[in-house]
Formats: structure tokens, C-alpha cells, sequence
């Protein structure tokens, strides 16, 4: 083999390696991200079991996604994922703005704890809103921007989800409702990107936004029930029932 065509092969396995090895490093670098700014944004714990980047063919995943819950709240966790997998352009990697073409969830698991207008889902949107809403916030961002990365997320698809509500007025009563999809599309795809702030409440709005439609039909259908139970019984019964229906109605006043 002549001396050229060696060096020409050793130089694309160097380059193979290197960007292996970035690959790698951008899935620590994002892990560490998660869990040091993500808290900050969010105002609860979160934990990545690891995130695997391969930059030659695009391909991820997240692994072991846990969101925790704000302050009185007493759910284990907010939102739980034990996989996700994502797709991202490899020539954005080296460059100011990293594009994701897709990231996609499926069956994860939320608990919405509290009523259907306060709970720990609403809380932890006030928590992001406030990070990414404030001036001195948004002040620091932009003085940031120069040195981090910019985002685009063409599509941002959660399949399945599991909502597990828990609330009182239920007898904390275990009601599961399944939310079939969300799908968000052409997040950051202007030159100015998205920051990691902004994606979040984007994603988050859009989780609770559905999240409450499917639970409001689900508790609905509770109150019906109890309703109709109203009718078929008398005495002391009726008027236990009764309650329980108000009850269920005051959930939409909160």
C-alpha cells in the first residue's frame, strides 16, 4: 500500500475516533446540563440515568428521566421516562446551533397531584415561567449567547403517556387516564434558535395543556357516575353521594 493512501487511512480513522469520542462527550455534557440547569429553571430536582450521543449516524437516547415535585407535594415524581430517543443533525454537533430533527418518548408516566386548575404540573409551569420571564433571566441569557448553544427541535413527539391523578376530592382514589399524543413541530427553526428555558415551557405547556383536557373528560365522567348513583339510592346513602358529587364539581373551581 502506498504511503498516501496510509496516511489518507489513518487520517479518516483518526477522524472517526475523534468524533466518537465527541459524541460521547456531548451525551456527558448534556447529562450535566439536565441536572445542574434544569433544576434552576424548573425549581425541582431532576435526574438522567445517561444520554447517548452518535454523532456519525445522529442517533440517541435518554435513559432514566426523573422530574421531581415542588414543595408540598408527596407523589414520588412529577414526570418519569425510562427512554427516549432522538435524531440529530451530526454537522449541527460543531456548530453554534445544534439541530434535533426528532425526539420522541413513549409511554411515560405523569402524576398530576392537587385539582385540576392548582397542582404540582401547574406549579413547576409557574416555576419555569418566572426563570424565563424575568428580566435579569432573560439579561443573562443573552449574555450568554455568544458562548452556548442554540437549539431547533423540528419535532417533539410524546406518545401514551400515563397520567396518574391523585386528588382529594377523589378520596385520593387512584384514577389513571392515557393521553395518546403530543406532538410539537418547528421549535427554534429561525436563525436565533431557542434557548433550553424557552424549549422547556414550550414542552411543559404543551404536557399540561393535554395532560388536563384528557383528566377534566376523565373526572367528567366521575361526576356523571356519581350522579347518576344519586338517583338509584335513598336516605343517608343519597346524601353521602351527593357530597361526593359536589365535591368531584368543586375540583373545576380550584
Amino acid at each position: 500500500m502506498k504511503k498516501p493512501v496510509k496516511i489518507a487511512i489513518g487520517v479518516v480513522v483518526v477522524l472517526v475516533v475523534a468524533l466518537v469520542i465527541i459524541g460521547f462527550s456531548i451525551g456527558g455534557i448534556i447529562k450535566t446540563g439536565v441536572e445542574t440547569v434544569g433544576p434552576k429553571v424548573t425549581k425541582v430536582s431532576i435526574k438522567l440515568d445517561g444520554v447517548g450521543v452518535m454523532p456519525l449516524s445522529g442517533g440517541g437516547s435518554v435513559k432514566g428521566m426523573v422530574i421531581g415535585n415542588p414543595e408540598g407535594y408527596t407523589s414520588a415524581f412529577a414526570i418519569k421516562v425510562d427512554k427516549a430517543s432522538l435524531s440529530i443533525s451530526p454537522g449541527s454537533l460543531l456548530s453554534d446551533k445544534i439541530v434535533v430533527k426528532s425526539i420522541q418518548v413513549e409511554g411515560p408516566e405523569i402524576t398530576m397531584e392537587g385539582g385540576l386548575k392548582e397542582n404540582n404540573l401547574t406549579q413547576i409551569l409557574k416555576n419555569i415561567e418566572e426563570f424565563t420571564g424575568g428580566a435579569e433571566n432573560k439579561a443573562a441569557e443573552e449574555g450568554k449567547a455568544g458562548s452556548s448553544k442554540k437549539l431547533q427541535v423540528d419535532e417533539f413527539i410524546v406518545k401514551n403517556a400515563k397520567v396518574n391523578v391523585i386528588f382529594k376530592m377523589l378520596g385520593n382514589k387512584p384514577l389513571s387516564v392515557t393521553v395518546p399524543e403530543i406532538k410539537l413541530t418547528n421549535l427554534g427553526t429561525g436563525p436565533e434558535g431557542i434557548t433550553p428555558g424557552d424549549l422547556t415551557k414550550r414542552v411543559f405547556e404543551e404536557i399540561l395543556g393535554q395532560s388536563t383536557k384528557f383528566v377534566t373528560d376523565a373526572v367528567s365522567q366521575v361526576g356523571k357516575i356519581a350522579t347518576d348513583a344519586v338517583k338509584d339510592v335513598g336516605g343517608a346513602a343519597s346524601e353521602t353521594t351527593k357530597k361526593a358529587t359536589e365535591g368531584i364539581k368543586s375540583l373545576f373551581k380550584k
